[in-house]
């Protein structure tokens, strides 16, 4: 450490930054509070000296990363935390942003925070794309619900045996009609959401397909590589990649699933261990992914038309990877349901093992990308 070097905490929200610093010596003072400005975190990192000798942090959170690309361009060493591992006192009820700027600058010198990781131009974007038509999707979803609840208020119900939202579903919507002009308006603007909804999901899946095609090399290839993966077509790929990044920063395929949140939680104590659900930290849009690809594996190990579609041209090295992955996820689901584990559980199960087949299969095209340009695997 050297006896120069200052650690600068700055709790950051929209409008304002309240910062902190924490000295070599051990003094720990607030900095008081500047506009959330590029101008003014300028001014207030020249205050604090040279570039090289300051360690600033900040926590994650909605402001994104600006800050942290602010700092970097001008030659500051940052970190983003993840607020859910910033140390805690159990008897500490007192929260303000003066102290959480100085007990982050506190932490910081003590090695006590977790940095997250800060997707580059190309993941950030991606993650963008595939985080708004995980958004669309929702609306679509919510849109259907709030016009077949009004359908059902009436007594309309689709003929059984039609598939729902299927073509013939959605020709017998549009042919109903209601008597009050009231009702059939509100039936109007519910039809015309649900289309608003559909459209605006087709059109980014479309955006996705040409984004991919502009990615980088290397990172265009995991996403086509993991789609040899029984339940992992381009979005869902996609989705992986943009938010887990490099996979070869991970050195085991546990530390990838602990990462996931997929792990069971743990309270042990002396003699007495006890698990309980999963840990749920970590990233919530990778869990959701893979829980709906988990679900694929309850059917028998098979490669169907779509599958083998997407396997074409892929290294066979990838197929036997995901053939061993159809037979051990099946048997996992297989033999714990005949426990009587509940299937939400079995496919959360089924979900945590499935990542471990993602890292082995995006390991491996990272790393043959590597010897190809001769860099490192995790750069």
């Amino acid at each position: 450490m050297k006896k120069d070097t200052r650690w600068v905490g700055l709790d950051v929200h929209a409008e304002t930054i309240s910062a902190a610093v924490a000295e070599a010596s051990g003094e720990v003072k607030s900095l008081g509070t500047v506009a959330n400005r590029p101008e003014a975190i300028r001014s207030l990192m020249r205050r604090l000296g040279k570039p090289e000798s300051l360690r600033a942090c900040y926590e994650a959170g909605p402001t994104g990363f600006t800050l942290y690309w602010q700092l970097t361009s001008m030659g500051i060493r940052c970190d983003v935390v993840a607020p859910t591992l910033i140390p805690k006192k159990a008897g500490d009820r007192v929260k303000t942003d003066r102290r959480d700027a100085e007990k982050l600058a506190r932490f910081h010198r003590s090695g006590e925070l977790t940095a997250v990781w800060v997707p580059d131009a190309h993941h950030e974007a991606m993650r963008d794309l595939v985080r708004a038509r995980e958004a669309a999707m929702t609306d679509r979803l919510r849109a259907r619900h709030r016009l077949q609840k009004f359908l059902l208020r009436h007594g309309r119900r689709a003929p059984t045996g039609m598939a729902a939202w299927g073509s013939k579903h959605v020709g017998w919507l549009r042919s109903q009609h209601f008597e009050q002009g009231a009702q059939e308006a509100a039936f109007v603007d519910y039809m015309a959401e649900v289309d608003h909804a559909r459209d605006r999901v087709e059109r980014l899946e479309t955006a996705i397909d040409v984004a991919v095609l502009e990615l980088p090399a290397p990172m265009r290839a995991v996403i086509e590589g993991l789609q040899v993966l029984r339940g992992v077509a381009k979005v869902v790929a996609a989705t992986i990649v943009s938010e887990l990044g490099t996979l070869t920063r991970f050195q085991k395929a546990r530390h990838l699933m602990g990462y996931s949140g997929l792990v069971p939680s743990e309270h042990s104590s002396g003699d007495r261990t006890k698990r309980g659900g999963i840990t749920k930290t970590g990233n919530a849009h990778l869990r959701r992914v893979l829980m709906e690809a988990a679900w694929t594996y309850k059917s028998r190990p098979l490669v169907g038309k779509r599958l083998r579609k997407r396997q074409q041209g892929q290294n066979e090295r990838l197929k036997e990877i995901a053939w061993d992955a159809q037979l051990r996820l099946n048997r996992t689901y297989r033999r714990m349901l005949a426990k009587g584990k509940p299937s939400q559980k079995v496919v959360t199960a089924v979900a945590r093992e499935l990542i471990g087949f993602v890292w082995a299969i995006g390991v491996q095209i990272e790393r043959q990308f590597a010897s190809n340009t001769g860099t490192s695997a995790a750069a």
